[in-house]
């Protein structure tokens, strides 16, 4: 599951090496981001003054999980880890404990991002080490110009939905867009990306005549 978290209030306790990194994935979701804790790191303490998110340094209180949507926990302390995810199920708000699969509603995959291409590997929290071998491996087989090839492809099934064409035919023909995506990336990869545009175009063509 994919979720949107732009504008969500989303809560983070633990500002230090281990919520750090999830704080400043969030800031790519544009999320709404209020971070607890007692002491900050010199880089979530950067985005705070950026105004990226909003940091309070002092201690957990159960209250600031009212109004949230989904937490992360991340402090050196299991006692007051367990306490909060407790905390949170009695106030359905969606949380992770990092690191422990046990208090976690959901569990941060290992993703491969290429523009809207987003390959997420996940092992439900027990090889986390797994999962990024498997990330680097998938990242060396879908190279940067899959994002390139995805942003034409979602134009040209704009073209395709909004065409006369009939259903069947329309199905058709994005299947077999998507059918020769890899081929299509290699090209770009390879520099040859005005043979790619040519065969693009062709498509292209096809839809409107």
């Amino acid at each position: 599951m994919f979720v949107k978290l732009e504008g969500k209030r989303c809560l983070v306790v633990g500002a230090g090496k281990v919520g750090g990194p999830k704080i400043g994935g969030l800031i790519e979701t544009g999320a709404c981001i209020r971070v607890i804790a007692l002491q900050a790191s010199e880089t979530v303490q950067g985005w705070a003054q950026a105004g990226k998110i909003s940091l309070e340094l002092r201690a957990f209180d159960a209250e600031d999980l009212d109004g949230t949507f989904l937490a992360i926990v991340a402090t050196a302390s299991r006692v007051l880890n367990e306490s909060i995810y407790r905390e949170a199920q009695r106030r359905a708000v969606l949380c992770n404990v990092v690191d422990v699969p046990e208090y976690c509603d959901f569990y941060y995959p290992a993703v491969v991002r290429r523009g809207d291409l987003q390959i997420a590997i996940s092992t439900n929290g027990q090889s986390p080490s797994l999962a990024q071998k498997l990330r680097q491996q998938l990242e060396r087989q879908f190279g940067p110009g899959y994002a390139r090839w995805v942003a034409e492809l979602g134009e040209t099934r704009k073209l395709v939905l909004a065409s006369d064409l009939d259903p069947q035919r329309k199905s058709e023909l994005l299947h077999s867009l998507a059918s020769r995506e890899a081929v299509k990336a290699a090209l770009a990869e390879s520099g040859k990306d005005e043979l790619a545009k040519h065969d693009l175009a062709r498509n292209e063509r096809r839809v409107t005549a």
